[in-house]
């Protein structure tokens, strides 16, 4: 993401890239070269969610290629799609990997076809050429935000009779959410998230996404981090940022941002559990001389007396017997006094 990039981040991929075309073009600038030859990739032309830098370093050697040639040089780049052969580039995608790639329209190049291509680039004479494999119906599924600006005009979509604003998606997620009860909420978003989350990873049913998974150790990088985000503002009508899925880091942290996000006037739920802890923690904070001042002493003597499994006490002793209890044997007799 280009708001996370520090300039570490920029010189690990600038230097191989830059640094090293033009040491090269410095080294051979003065031969009678029949052509210098430049391999960049197509994220530098389309650009590539989650490769800010990488999309910067290709983006230069294209640049380099159109000076030289005004300069009189023979600088052809190539701006290549993605190959089937594995490389050192492309030999750690896995399947999620090669699933968002045909999801955005990036077919694989064979070797003949890559061989063929770069023979044909050399032959046009053109400073700059991008040797992509496209797949213009995967490009027509995704939607208007994943398809890059520069293909949109070789995608045809279906005529739609209604015209759904990302603000009307919104409200007609956030009317039926508040419909509901807050578990139910709960539950519709959080099926959301993991069932978004799966399509991005290939897998096939959101149960493979356990509510508490990290989505790091799901296998999310920036690519599909940002992927998912994309799914999500189509879904919801939000805009949510890049980072999402680092900021809210499991599908139920997710839920509940989205909820929020939904419903901003709608108090979360209040968690049963939490609030006994509270109330435990208030007692135990309360001296027993200021119970009785304000008079509950007594009614929380004969709440706890009557839960108690044990011969009846005087008066006098009840004092002492609740002055011994700890908060939580305190809470458990009221509590069970109150219940009978």
């Amino acid at each position: 993401m280009f708001t996370a990039l520090t300039p570490g981040h920029l010189d690990a991929v600038l230097a191989p890239k830059a640094d090293a075309a033009e040491h090269l073009y410095e080294l051979t600038r003065d031969r009678d070269l029949a052509a210098f030859v430049l391999f960049s990739s197509a994220a530098g032309t389309l650009g590539n969610p989650g490769q800010a830098n990488y999309a910067a370093a290709n983006a230069y050697l294209d640049a380099l290629a159109h000076q030289h040639r005004a300069d009189g040089h023979p600088t052809t780049t190539l701006a290549w799609g993605y190959w089937t052969q594995a490389s050192d580039l492309t030999g750690g995608l896995g399947d999620s990997d090669r699933g968002r790639l045909a999801r955005s329209g990036i077919v694989g190049l064979s070797a003949g076809e890559g061989l063929a291509l770069f023979d044909a680039a050399l032959a046009s004479g053109e400073p700059v050429v991008l040797p992509v494999k496209l797949d213009i119906a995967a490009l027509g599924r995704g939607g208007s935000e994943e398809v890059p600006a520069l293909l949109r005009g070789l995608v045809r979509r279906p005529a739609r009779r209604a015209v759904h604003t990302a603000s009307a998606d919104r409200e007609s997620l956030a009317q039926r959410l508040a419909g509901l009860a807050d578990a139910d909420r709960d539950r519709l978003l959080l099926d959301l998230v993991r069932t978004h989350a799966a399509a991005v990873l290939g897998r096939g049913a959101s149960d493979v996404i356990g509510p508490e998974q990290a989505f790091k150790q799901l296998g999310f990088d920036s690519l599909t981090a940002v992927e998912l985000r994309n799914r999500l503002n189509q879904a919801t009508g939000l805009r949510l940022p890049a980072t999402l899925v680092f900021d809210h880091p499991n599908p139920t942290a997710l839920a509940r941002h989205l909820r929020d996000e939904l419903l901003p006037d709608v108090p979360p739920p209040v968690d049963p559990n939490a609030r006994e802890a509270d109330i435990r923690r208030v007692l135990a904070s309360v001296p027993l001389s200021r119970l009785r001042e304000v008079g509950v002493l007594d009614a929380l003597t004969r709440l706890a007396d009557a839960a108690v499994e044990a011969p009846p006490v005087a008066k006098a002793d009840e004092t002492d017997l609740i002055a011994a209890m700890d908060a939580d044997s305190l809470v458990a007799r009221a509590l069970g006094s109150a219940a009978s």
